[in-house]
């Protein structure tokens, strides 16, 4: 019998027919500033310099780690690439950068395009909904390193931001206050842990009292994008420094963006803890200590402001449909 590609765990012809139908997602999300289609050895991106002074690049690469296995376990697969770029886009959003452009990379056990079609189908939501190009990526077929019903993804993200805006925390002080934005679940974080304690006890179609929707849909929340937001606060006020809340939890995330000679005191009771994190700390009695770090409980987003700013982002952020939470402060 002949050894061949295919015999071997790698079809071909599964990737042509998979990067035909991801040709028109990817489109979807083209602006004037793409100049190649899928298919180049390179993507090519022109930058509008007119728009910039002095800009600066700012790129984020990331994953959507152990979230993963609950999609494979729903054969649900168009939410985790959503996942996947808000994640991205708030961690260089929260810098002060416009996003600008998309890559990703998808690792398959066997490639199923219909699955590999969802995926990507996810990417181009949030790419359209966060006006960003998806403008190209690699996917491969890798038989022995992955379960055939399994894959693994993973993005890069580049934006713009004028180096005289770029939101550092360089200026915080004691005093600032943090105000918090609600998350809608999980995000991307904390997955290993969560599918430890629930699945132990509860399939992904059981209800549990603390949340509204089944199990499997309450863990494929999409990972919110906070770009929006972030756009608004900063247009009006000089925020010192924003914190994207993902593995680390507050303490740990917004750390990065406080000098180390000053510290940061959380007001634990300001907010309610939503029923999905109820439910893994009843669950798997889980310490306070330990749900705070691993989870984001809550609070997706974190803005460092001056105590005399503190009613205008409350205000800036209620006309943005956003509720802003005071949490703590500076010291």
């Amino acid at each position: 019998m002949e050894t061949t590609y295919k015999s071997a765990g790698v079809n071909i012809q599964a990737g042509d027919e998979t990067v035909e139908r991801i040709k028109s997602h990817a489109k979807s999300t083209f602006n004037k500033n793409v100049l190649s289609g899928i298919g180049h050895f390179g993507a090519f991106y022109q930058v509008d310099l007119s728009k910039w002074k002095n800009p600066v690049l700012v790129s984020s690469v990331d994953g959507v780690g152990t979230k993963l296995k609950i999609a494979f376990m729903m054969d649900k697969h168009d939410t985790v690439g959503q996942d996947l770029v808000n994640h991205c886009v708030n961690d260089i959003a929260v810098c002060g950068a416009e996003p600008q452009y998309f890559m990703d990379y998808l690792a398959f056990g066997k490639l199923f395009p219909d699955k590999a079609e969802q995926i990507i189908k996810g990417f181009s939501i949030a790419c359209r909904e966060n006006n960003v190009a998806l403008i190209g990526g690699e996917t491969a077929e890798m038989p022995g390193l992955y379960d055939e019903n399994e894959y693994d993804i993973s993005g890069t993200i580049v934006g713009i931001v004028e180096r005289d805006k770029v939101i550092d925390g360089k200026d915080v002080q004691s005093g600032d206050v943090l105000i918090g934005f609600k998350s809608n679940g999980l995000h991307t974080n904390g997955y290993s842990l969560a599918r430890k304690v629930l699945l132990e006890k509860f399939s992904l179609n059981d209800k549990p009292a603390e949340i509204e929707l089944p199990l499997g849909e309450e863990l494929l929340k999409v990972h919110r994008s906070y770009l929006k937001l972030i756009a608004a606060l900063k247009e009006k006020i000089s925020v010192k420094a924003f914190s994207h809340i993902t593995g680390g939890g507050i303490i740990g995330n917004t750390k990065r963006v406080v000098p180390k000679n000053l510290s940061i005191k959380i007001d634990w009771k300001a907010w309610k803890l939503p029923g999905i994190f109820e439910l893994i700390q009843k669950t798997g009695s889980i310490s306070d200590d330990e749900i705070r770090e691993v989870f984001n409980i809550g609070i997706g987003l974190i803005a460092v402001v001056d105590k005399n700013d503190v009613e205008k982002v409350l205000y800036e952020s209620s006309a943005a449909g956003e509720e802003g939470i005071i949490i703590g402060n500076v010291f």
